[in-house]
């Protein structure tokens, strides 16, 4: 590891961004997209959104979170693809998508979304996404709820106070002055493998930093939500697991026992709090897909 890799900034960056330790000494702890893989672009919204599509059956759009790529499922992509049409998006300025002249912000980017099921011609899918990925997905259900079949967030808050203190300190911090001590780490390695515009870098690091100060709160937004939804995050997250028992709340969870029958369970939502995982490791652990799966294969 060299002294770029531990720097202040750059370290709070990664660990802003969910990226551990472990991943940081790593070469490729995505797995650097392949120069022959499967995709396409669709212009939608006025960008060139790229995605590849593994698998067939039923649709699932799969969102990375960010300085990532869809690739970084590699890991555990064959198994979400069994049986499966897995629509894999690299989103706006990420991946081998260009970056546009509009900011990042997690509505645009569900709206593209949307726009991108409509190019396929596909009625309705279940969305499922993975922190700034899991913001796309549940923004997905919320903005345009007629296309979502069933709705997976993974390690991502609704709201942004919920973030604890210092992580929200740290992601305030992100920005372009980063760009070069960032030479040599794995987002920056991926994103010159495969970036249309590798001197982008910069530019995206100053949009994510954009996009991380802002404030939100999608709480009021959940009751309305209609399809099933599967909320999972790590025991040790970026927030408190009390968080996602909150969200879970307003779903009509945890309210009463279930009974012998389970007719006391709420109708379309589920928690998944995964023991002796992080924010750094959710998106590639076996424990996640053998919740999401079940719940996915659900009519």
């Amino acid at each position: 590891m060299t002294s770029r890799l531990t720097t202040p900034l750059v370290v709070l960056f990664m660990a802003a961004l969910g990226i551990s330790a472990e991943a940081q000494s790593s070469a490729n702890p995505w797995g650097r997209a392949s120069a022959k893989a499967p995709g396409h672009y669709a212009d939608v919204n006025g960008i060139k959104l790229y995605y590849e599509v593994h698998g067939a059956g039923r649709p699932l759009v799969l969102l990375h979170g960010g300085l990532g790529a869809g690739s970084m499922f590699g890991p555990v992509l064959p198994t979400i693809a069994k049986g499966r049409r897995v629509i894999l998006v690299d989103l706006q300025g990420h991946g081998r998508t260009a970056d546009i002249d509009r900011p990042i912000s997690l509505e645009a980017m569900a709206d593209d979304v949307a726009a991108l099921l409509t190019h396929l011609k596909i009625d309705r899918a279940d969305v499922m996404g993975y922190s700034m990925g899991g913001g796309v997905a549940l923004q997905t259900a919320i903005r345009h709820p007629q296309v979502v079949r069933r709705l997976v967030v993974v390690s991502a808050p609704f709201r942004s106070n919920a973030f604890y203190p210092d992580m929200r300190e740290q992601q305030k911090q992100v920005g372009a002055a980063m760009a070069d001590a960032m030479k040599g780490t794995p987002m920056l390695s991926l994103y010159q493998s495969v970036a249309p515009r590798p001197q982008d870098f910069p530019r995206l690091l100053d949009k994510m930093g954009t996009f991380m100060r802002a404030d939100y709160d999608f709480m009021p937004q959940v009751p309305n939500i209609r399809m099933p939804v599967l909320i999972v995050a790590a025991d040790a997250d970026m927030f408190p697991p009390s968080h996602v028992v909150e969200v879970f709340g307003l779903l009509d969870g945890g309210k009463r026992d279930a009974g012998w029958d389970g007719a006391g369970r709420p109708k379309a939502a589920q928690l998944a709090i995964l023991p002796g995982l992080t924010h750094y490791n959710t998106f590639s652990a076996p424990a996640l897909v053998a919740v999401a799966v079940p719940f996915l294969d659900a009519k």
